[in-house]
Parts: structure tokens; C-alpha cells; sequence
């Protein structure tokens, strides 16, 4: 994969989304693309940067610690995508700008506590278990208000919205509904907490689904960086 291929593929991803955004009476500035970097190199960060696309995402903390220095003078907004645990929490905080997958008391207690000794504030989402799979993250639906609301009182935390995984599926139908839902519920915490208007849901197969259905942040890795090869 080279620059130009990169600068190409993500050329063609902000086609896609535009598209999307017109079917769906939105404006494209309303969609971030995060660029998801899990395994691929710091070179190609670079280039996906240099193309334009300055929101990157990690789903490790080691990964994101040692990106993040190799390419700390460049003009990134990092994001921290993946399961989190407390122990990792000093190389996340302060250096992602927003933390997608908060989903338990205990995590967001850890990430407020590094935040303050930092003197930051730490944005991040509510990441949702929609279809309640137990080899997925996340809080159930039915908890998820309770949580962002707890979240919320903590000093050195910002709740911004909620992040959700689909269950697998092929049915355009099923995905739109698992959207959907989150969206419901994030209508829900928005009405509590002020700011609190992310909607992080969508990656490269099912992104215009969830642009149709309210999504403001988009994860895409494959459809830049080509397929994982570990």
C-alpha cells in the first residue's frame, strides 16, 4: 500500500459518505471519518494524514502510545476504539481525544481519576451492547442512560454521545435497525446531558446504513488501509 493508494481509497470513502449524507438529506460535515489504524503502520498513518483524514483510531493502548509518539508533531485527533482495561488507562488518557468504549463505572472512574491528575477533561462515549452478545463489549441498552448519566458527574470526564458494534449481519434491514436504536437511545442521553450528541456507529461494509440512520462518527479500516494481514 502506498501514499497514493492510500490518498485514493480514502478519496473514495469521502465519495461514499457524501452519497450517503445526499440520500439522506444530511450535510457531509456532519461525518467525521476516523480512519481505524489497528496493526497498520505508522508510515501509513502518515499518509492517510497527509491525504487529509486527522481523526485516527487505535483499538490498543500499547499501539496507540507508540504511534502517537512516532507521530506526535503531526496534526492528529487520536481515538481510542477498543476494550479498555483499567491498567491500561495512563496510555490513553491525554493522548486519544476521545475515548469510544467506556462501558462500566470502574473504567470511567479510572479514566476521571488519570484525567485529573493530567488537569484535563477526557471526552468520551458510552459504548452500547445492542444485541447483548457476550463476546462483545459494552452496556445493555437498558443500563446505558443510568451509566451516562454517572459518567457525567464525574470531574475530568465529558460523556459526548454513545458508540455501538451492530450484531453481525447481512440484512440491511437488521443493521438499519440496530442503528436505529442506538440512535433512539441517544436521543435519550442527549435530553440529559448537554454536548452529548455523538453518534460513533458504522465501519467500511455498513457505513451508508448507519449515516442513513443518524451516525456522526464513522470507524473505517479496511475501505483506507486494504485488509489486515494479522
Amino acid at each position: 500500500m502506498t501514499t497514493s493508494d492510500i490518498a485514493r481509497r480514502l478519496e473514495h470513502v469521502r465519495e461514499r459518505v457524501a452519497a450517503a449524507c445526499d440520500s439522506a438529506r444530511r450535510n457531509p460535515a456532519e461525518v467525521t471519518v476516523v480512519a481505524i489504524a489497528k496493526t497498520f503502520s505508522a508510515d501509513l498513518v502518515a499518509a492517510a494524514v497527509e491525504a487529509g483524514c486527522h481523526d485516527i483510531g487505535e483499538n490498543r493502548a500499547q499501539e496507540l502510545k507508540q504511534k502517537a509518539a512516532v507521530l506526535g508533531s503531526a496534526d492528529i485527533r487520536w481515538h481510542f476504539v477498543g476494550p479498555l482495561q483499567t491498567n491500561k488507562v495512563r496510555h490513553v488518557v491525554g493522548t486519544a481525544s476521545l475515548i469510544h468504549s467506556v462501558d462500566r463505572m470502574g473504567l470511567g472512574a479510572a479514566l476521571a481519576r488519570r484525567a485529573g491528575a493530567l488537569g484535563i477533561v477526557q471526552d468520551v462515549l458510552v459504548e452500547v451492547n445492542l444485541g447483548g452478545e457476550t463476546t462483545k463489549a459494552g452496556i445493555e441498552p437498558h443500563g446505558v442512560r443510568a451509566l451516562a448519566e454517572e459518567l457525567a458527574e464525574l470531574e475530568g470526564l465529558a460523556v459526548r454521545g454513545l458508540m455501538a458494534i451492530p450484531p453481525a449481519s447481512d440484512s440491511s434491514t437488521q443493521l438499519s435497525d440496530s442503528f436505529t436504536a442506538l440512535a433512539e437511545l441517544g436521543t435519550e442521553v442527549a435530553a440529559q446531558i448537554p454536548g452529548a450528541t455523538e453518534l460513533s456507529m458504522g465501519m467500511s461494509r455498513d457505513f451508508e446504513i448507519a449515516i442513513a440512520c443518524g451516525a456522526t462518527i464513522v470507524r473505517i479500516g479496511e475501505a483506507i488501509f486494504g485488509p489486515r494481514t494479522a
